[in-house]
């Protein structure tokens, strides 16, 4: 497995739409682990980790704007070395 670790910030409306929750269910289909959590800049906070395809995947989604229901304008993306390694995806 060639692992891959992103933080991702996703902007836009993006709260209260499901965004996270769409996202934790994209990122099981995919196997990628991580979580979805919202700021209080009104963005959402994606750590993604797994299979490097995979991973690519997932943020593939995020610019594509992830569900129906939101509305991304911009999504920044950095490498993210993690102290540990996460073995599910959360939302918080």
């Amino acid at each position: 497995m060639s692992a891959a670790c992103f933080k991702a910030w996703v902007q836009g409306q993006v709260q209260g739409v499901g965004f996270r929750y769409s996202t934790q269910a994209q990122a099981k289909k995919l196997g990628v682990f991580g979580y979805a959590r919202n700021l209080d800049n009104g963005s959402v906070e994606v750590l993604a980790y797994g299979e490097a395809q995979q991973v690519e995947a997932l943020i593939d989604w995020l610019k594509a704007g992830g569900p129906r229901s939101a509305h991304v304008d911009n999504v920044l993306i950095e490498p993210h070395q993690p102290a540990q390694a996460p073995q599910n995806f959360t939302t918080g």
